[in-house]
């Protein structure tokens, strides 16, 4: 079992990732492709966590425009050492031209963050261009690989989480998958950081990670409802509406989006009116797309939410409201520390 590194100071709990990212809070925005662009990554640096753009399908345009964006918001502020840049590894592997391009700017990004994919063939080039490495996980088989990498810090991510993860029915619970991850590196690479992601959304989510041997969380949905955030506020208002009985994961969205997915990653979402009619149909759907894509289409071009997808996951029915991102991650931390309650001094174990 790891130590337990947590520390209370003023209204901050450090962690080993807050001193070794410099940060206020040991929470970090994930890199949600097409949701967190640079307004929203640079919020959340700005409140003291650690902000990600969400590179996500390697477009290089919008990696460039959203890049931009989120680095012309921190200029030449201390936050601009608190932003990196996420991508889904497999996309990658077709084309890597956004990577390199972030790499090679003025402001670089201090981590890469890669997810959905095997790691090792970017991890000298990450290294090379002085970024850490963050690797996202949905298995243990995926640990060693990550380390093999050069990851620095490890995302074990658990099935409540929204939009991509692994499989129905091979995701973890992350209330068991963070204490198995942080076993095996305590065994194996203790200096490596480890977070948890999925169905974290207050400060409850953020004080259980921590006792179950995480560094700190990574902020998916809860953040996606924020006033940064790039979907449009009527997605947002689903959100809040919706119990996280109310979402579900499955390739129905992926198929409509025509994302072509690895068989071993699904997509969680709200479960609107077009969802439910395709549910137990994915074979047909697959077989004969054609109509339900333009239903679909129609649906966006629409801003109809019972036909595009809202993309968060079960932690969907702890938001509540549509506040500033940074609201959001100090009132996580605030929450947080009164749970921990008079655990002054580290806690070792």
């Amino acid at each position: 079992m790891r130590d337990l590194h947590i520390r209370q100071r003023d209204a901050v709990i450090a962690t080993r990732l807050t001193e070794r990212l410099d940060l206020d809070l040991p929470l970090m925005l994930a890199p949600m492709a097409l949701a967190g662009g640079g307004e929203l990554a640079a919020a959340c640096a700005r409140a003291g966590a650690f902000g990600l753009v969400g590179g996500g399908y390697g477009d290089l345009d919008w990696t460039r425009r959203e890049w931009n964006v989120a680095t012309e918001r921190l200029a030449n502020t201390a936050a601009a050492q608190h932003l990196g840049c996420g991508f889904i590894t497999w996309k990658l592997d077709q084309d890597a031209s956004a990577l390199d391009w972030v790499l090679d700017q003025p402001l670089q990004p201090k981590a890469i963050f890669l997810s959905f994919g095997d790691p090792r063939p970017y991890g000298q080039r990450i290294a090379r261009a002085g970024a850490r490495l963050i690797c996202q996980i949905q298995t243990m088989a995926q640990l060693p690989q990550a380390v093999e990498a050069g990851a620095e810090i490890i995302v074990a991510q658990g099935g409540a989480a929204g939009g991509h993860g692994a499989t129905a029915a091979s995701a973890r619970s992350v209330m068991v998958f963070v204490p198995e991850a942080a076993d095996w590196l305590a065994a194996n690479a203790p200096d490596v950081l480890l977070l948890g992601a999925g169905g974290i959304g207050d400060g409850r989510g953020l004080a259980a990670l921590l006792m179950l041997g995480a560094d700190g969380a990574l902020i998916g949905s809860r953040l996606w409802a924020s006033r940064e955030a790039l979907p449009a506020p009527a997605a947002k208002e689903q959100a809040v509406a919706a119990s996280g009985d109310d979402t579900a994961r499955s390739p129905i969205f992926d198929v409509l989006r025509r994302k072509d997915w690895p068989a071993e990653y699904d997509f969680r979402a709200l479960r609107n009116a077009l969802h439910r009619e395709w549910e137990g149909r994915e074979i047909e759907l697959r077989a004969d797309p054609a109509a339900a894509r333009a239903a679909f289409d129609a649906a966006v071009a629409a801003g109809d939410f019972t036909g595009a997808n809202v993309t968060v996951g079960e932690v969907t029915g702890l938001i509540r409201d549509v506040p500033p991102a940074g609201e959001v991650l100090h009132r996580i931390a605030a929450e947080a520390e009164q749970v921990l309650g008079g655990a002054g001094g580290f806690i070792r174990r």
